[in-house]
């Protein structure tokens, strides 16, 4: 819609995200000027609606940000005192000791923590320093300047038809315009997707790698319960048909976060993410655990994982991509978040000398040299090789090699293999479903395991029906003509939330989205294996609302 007016409003620098990059970027552009004008838009309900992560924290970057967090009431209270790692088999484990490690990889002083509640303590932070943060405004538009550069955002739309056009109560929303825009939506965002297309910054890097990773709350039985004790499992159910692995942290309160990721780097389309989620929880170590308690909350989000060889050029005139819309996770660590921290404070350092000098809409060329040279490098570049390692060669073969080069990164600061790149998407590693076997999944049990549909009303999801729907087809007919004779459609597997289905009917099969049941997790727009799905944002508010993820 081009022909809409709406109001502007002037900013000296807009954030879209209010999760830890954005809010550190906040944070840090008020701490340095408190006369900077800064507003936080965030698409949740509230800040941290759609927050999730494993977590075990590394306070690294929230050390620079806030030294005095503990002081200020962060919830960052659970240490882990236990850090475990085994390999599964059908129905046996072996466990691989911590010693081979080198150290950086070691879980003891860190934190586990509900990033979503880190993110809302981190908004009151933000707003006592005078950060205006909008939750509700999901921003679905780029505001370009005449020269091409990143002028603002549209945010705050609200009220359009299924058909795209203006209901009765229909909202423009408002331009944001902002010497400088950080895009920190997380992973995939929609704008951030456009302005890297835009602005050719992939070009030169490897593509990046995603992983789907799906994560449960359970109350377990306090006989069981070992406040913060961390466990990482490899191996079964996945085998050889997928890399991933699960991870168990014991927080306080008698809970556990329990969760699986499945990397979508995976061949077989028949693979059902979800399925070897549920089915995971029933090996007898994590059964045993779980027996007797409840499930309390879920939720789902795809995660970068391509890491040093994968994050794009992180500037383009008057826009910066944060966090995980750059891809700074810490694959062999499952950590992210500390990158995210840093990754707000040197954006942040570098738009508020370039406005000390009169500068705006230009490229923040500061903060790309910060985040090639400073915590982040040092953090990504030891760890470069183990995701294509495991890639190229499987997860004993990464676990061995891994481990070498990590330690000759640690030790020397050099890799006897160099920098492997990654190979092709994740979405064109999908093989075609004919030259691989179904997989026959057991029938969730409704105790340990649960129905997608279920689990689902356990993320409190919801989204407005009568708006458009914000899953986008570029072509209706490929679902139907060409993913589902080559690759049995894989989208009503990979999906963790039950949006697509085939349904059969008189003329035919047909391909149903059900957009309600969106999670935001925005593997649909990685691993389709056509690319026909643009994911966009929906009407602000809409989507999970997570409680304590």
């Amino acid at each position: 819609m081009t022909d809409v007016t709406r109001e502007a409003m002037e900013y000296d620098v807009v954030i879209v995200g209010a999760g830890p990059a954005g809010l550190s970027a906040a944070i840090r552009l008020k701490q340095l000027d408190a006369d900077l004008n800064v507003v936080v838009l965030e698409k949740g309900s509230e800040v941290g609606a759609h927050i999730l992560s494993g977590a075990v924290l590394d306070t690294a970057g929230l050390d620079a940000l806030i030294p005095d967090w503990k002081a200020k009431g962060a919830p960052i209270k659970t240490e882990v005192t236990k850090d475990n790692f085994y390999v599964l088999g059908e129905a046996g484990h072996m466990r691989i000791p911590n010693w081979p490690m080198p150290p950086f990889m070691n879980n003891h002083g860190k934190y586990i923590v509900s990033m979503g509640n880190v993110c809302r303590w981190m908004a009151e932070q933000a707003e006592a320093l005078g950060v205006e943060i909008f939750p509700g405004m999901a921003c679905s538009q780029v505001v370009y300047g005449d020269n091409g550069e990143v002028k603002g955002v549209v945010a705050g739309e609200m009220g359009l038809q299924a058909d795209g056009t203006p209901g009765p109560q229909y909202e423009p929303g408002m331009e944001l315009h902002g010497k400088y825009v950080f895009l920190s939506e997380g992973v995939r965002g929609s704008l951030s997707k456009e302005v890297m297309a835009k602005y050719e910054l992939s070009k030169g890097h490897c593509p990046q790698k995603f992983g789907l990773g799906m994560k449960e709350i359970w109350e377990i039985d306090p006989a069981k319960h070992r406040e913060g004790t961390v466990t990482h499992t490899m191996g079964w159910p996945l085998g050889s048909n997928a890399g991933g692995g699960s991870f168990i942290y014991h927080l306080e309160n008698k809970q556990v976060y329990v969760g699986f990721v499945v990397h979508l780097n995976y061949q077989n389309p028949h693979l059902y993410p979800y399925m070897e989620f549920q089915r995971f929880k029933h090996h007898p170590m994590v059964a045993e655990l779980l027996k007797g308690g409840k499930r309390v909350a879920y939720g789902a989000r795809a995660i970068s994982e391509g890491g040093w060889q994968s994050i794009p050029k992180v500037v383009a005139p008057g826009v910066a991509l944060l966090g995980c819309s750059a891809g700074l996770v810490n694959v062999p660590r499952i950590k992210g978040n500390h990158n995210a921290m840093w990754s707000g404070i040197h954006a942040a350092e570098a738009a508020y000398a370039a406005i000390q000098e009169g500068r705006a809409s230009d490229e923040l060329s500061a903060y790309e040299t910060a985040l090639r040279s400073g915590p982040i490098a040092k953090d990504l570049k030891r760890v470069r090789n183990v995701k294509p390692m495991w890639s190229r060669w499987g997860m004993l073969a990464s676990l061995a090699f891994g481990g070498f080069d990590m330690w000759t990164n640690h030790l020397f600061g050099l890799s006897l293999f160099g920098t492997l790149r990654h190979g092709k998407s994740d979405a064109a590693a999908t093989g075609e479903a004919s030259k691989f076997p179904k997989i026959d999944y057991p029938k969730p049990d409704g105790v340990l395991s649960f129905d997608r549909l279920t689990n689902v009303a356990f993320s409190a999801t919801n989204h407005e029906e009568s708006q458009p729907c914000h899953l986008k087809l570029k072509d209706p007919s490929v679902p139907v003509s060409v993913n589902l004779p080559k690759f049995d459609e894989p989208a009503q597997r990979y999906c963790p939330a039950g949006v697509y289905e085939v349904i059969e009917g008189e003329e035919g099969p047909r391909f149903q989205i059900n957009f309600q049941n969106c999670v935001h997790c925005k593997t649909c727009d990685i691993k389709d294996p056509s690319q026909n799905i643009n994911w966009t944002t929906p009407q602000g508010g809409d989507g999970p609302n997570y409680p304590n993820m």
